[in-house]
């Protein structure tokens, strides 16, 4: 007599959905009603076998591709020696490695010194830690359309309301907005320098002002860069007033702009950088780099996380920074940037 077949499992993605919406809070949103089955270089396979090809890459985090081998093959190596001590504990040297060629990358030819965070808004918020232990001043500006991230510090700065910031304020103190230059919505950069200005007379004195946020592309706001003689004028501003100049490069960072750091497109060097997303290539892990002097202002044990630059995630990065570099993607960037360019260029006309 034959034995029974075994019942395969299939689960539909209209099952997984009903399921998720009976055990997540409604608060965690979803763009795609998708669940993946598994994932390669740009393409993703839901789990009723469907082939997709990912335009999302995470929302910017597996610049190098899904599961892209080097990546793997140094977390899995790394797994089989240690998974965590916390480096505030006892340290390791890949730590230290990663760190060093953040500092060598960074734009400028000021010396930096830069530590590892779990994620892109535990970078901003350590920035404006660093931004105020540096200057002794509160003050803090960004960008209407601008995206910081979840955290209070990073939801304050966020100069977009809904869906980030509805129902959860009130939010910290001294953070002011100004207008990001957007031909598209008829702002230039002097309505935005102009805007700064305004601020100073009315709302907060320039010497009260620790640091300007900015992301050289804004991701949120609608994929804009910043007018190329903007952040240098934003720089120059900065200058004047002894504020520090934070660029947000955790969308932009990690090879999607061209450079390693969108910010080296405007000959300007920032103050402080914070990155993420790519960094990782899809493991979580986020950095802080800046002027050596300025990263030096926190007092010892002021800086740090229970997880933060976890050896897993650490050999992945370092990966990731070799795959950058062995297969030219700032250069394949720039490529496939043209390439749709000149196709949107054709299909506008």
């Amino acid at each position: 007599m034959n034995a029974p077949k075994e019942k395969l499992s299939f689960k539909t993605n209209s099952e997984l959905m009903a399921r998720r919406l009976a055990a997540l809070p409604k608060g965690v949103g979803q763009g795609h009603a998708l669940f993946a089955e598994r994932a390669e270089n740009a393409e993703i396979w839901d789990v009723e076998g469907r082939r997709w090809i990912d335009f999302c890459a995470g929302i910017a985090v597996v610049n190098t591709g899904h599961c892209h081998p080097r990546v793997v093959d140094a977390a899995r190596q790394q797994l089989s020696t240690f998974t965590h001590t916390c480096f505030q504990v006892v340290a390791y040297e890949s730590y230290v490695e990663l760190c060093e060629r953040l500092n060598a990358a960074a734009p400028g030819s000021t010396p930096k010194k830069s530590f590892l965070v779990n994620t892109g808004a535990e970078a901003v918020e350590n920035a404006v830690k660093i931004a105020r232990a540096a200057t002794g001043r509160s003050g803090l500006i960004a960008f209407g359309g601008g995206f910081h991230g979840r955290t209070m510090f990073g939801m304050a700065l966020t100069g977009k309301i809904a869906p980030y910031k509805i129902k959860f304020g009130p939010f910290p103190g001294e953070i002011f907005h100004v207008p990001f230059p957007n031909a598209l919505q008829g702002v230039s950069e002097e309505d935005s320098i102009a805007a700064i200005e305004r601020l100073f007379a009315t709302s907060i004195e320039a010497s009260r002002v620790a640091a300007i946020f900015i992301e050289p592309v804004q991701g949120e706001g609608g994929y804009v860069p910043a007018p190329l003689g903007f952040l240098r004028r934003l720089r120059a501003l900065c200058d004047t007033h002894g504020i520090l100049l934070v660029a947000d490069e955790v969308q932009t960072g990690v090879a999607r702009c061209g450079r390693l750091f969108a910010s080296e497109h405007y000959d300007v060097e920032p103050d402080i950088i914070t990155m993420a997303k790519g960094l990782g290539g899809g493991l979580p892990i986020a950095a802080v780099v800046g002027k050596a002097q300025i990263m030096d202002a926190a007092d010892v044990g002021g800086l740090g996380s229970t997880y933060a630059g976890n050896p897993v995630a650490v050999a992945g990065a370092l990966a990731v920074l070799d795959v950058v570099e062995a297969e030219k993607l700032c250069e394949r960037s720039m490529v496939l940037g043209e390439r749709m360019r000149a196709r949107f260029e054709a299909m506008q006309a």
